[in-house]
């Protein structure tokens, strides 16, 4: 089976909707799901000349408050960061979605003990992806994503996978990404150093700290 490539099929889509902006429609609107700044640093950079973004950030797997907080602050930051660019691209806005990490043990119940990238986060990665839908299409939004597909330690084919069953049913379409493709990761890391973006060395979840320590 053809590898789907999915860094190709959301160029093919901007250029398309490109193509459209120029020709007198509005600029579609992108419900950005944003996992942490460094993460979104490079993924932002990628798209706010081509979209208005709101950057929802939604993550119940984070085990601690403070780390949450934490994550949440420097992804405000950096949208700060970005907004005070005289670059011509489209101002960054941001939700923070609600912190329940009840949500995330309830879909975990009974996976505590898969490795990562298994069932558990799939789990994770449904409850994330599911929410970030709901609220796309709530508020009227084009298109939803999420930055989790930058990471080299995430399926993106789990994750378009995922978004895209979600987005079926909705009046909102779901946008493929990889954007770890054409080196989204090495420049995430680049502009972590540019704007000292805290990085974490896990996930966010206890049960992934747990096998990092």
């Amino acid at each position: 089976m053809n590898q789907v490539n999915y860094q190709k099929e959301m160029e093919k889509i901007i250029e398309d909707l490109d193509r459209k902006v120029k020709e007198g429609a509005d600029v579609p609107r992108l419900f950005l799901h944003g996992c942490c700044a460094p993460c979104s640093s490079a993924v932002l950079e990628r798209l706010r000349e081509h979209f208005q973004i709101t950057v929802f950030y939604f993550n119940p797997n984070i085990s601690s408050a403070e780390e949450y907080q934490k994550r949440l602050k420097e992804e405000i930051r950096l949208i700060g960061c970005l907004n005070e660019k005289k670059d011509g691209a489209y101002p960054v806005d941001y939700i923070a979605g609600d912190y329940d990490p009840q949500r995330f043990y309830q879909a975990a119940r009974g996976l505590e003990r898969e490795p990562e990238g298994g069932a558990r986060c799939r789990k994770c990665f449904e409850l994330r992806l599911g929410e970030s839908a709901a609220r796309a299409e709530a508020l009227g939004y084009d298109y939803v994503t999420t930055t989790l597909t930058i990471s080299p330690l995430k399926n993106a084919a789990l994750l378009n996978e995922i978004g895209n069953e979600f987005c079926e049913d909705k009046n909102v379409k779901w946008l493929p990404s990889d954007f770890k493709k054409k080196d989204g990761y090495k420049r995430s890391i680049e502009l972590s150093k540019e704007y000292d973006l805290y990085r974490q060395n896990y996930c966010g979840c206890v049960f992934s700290q747990q096998r990092e320590e």
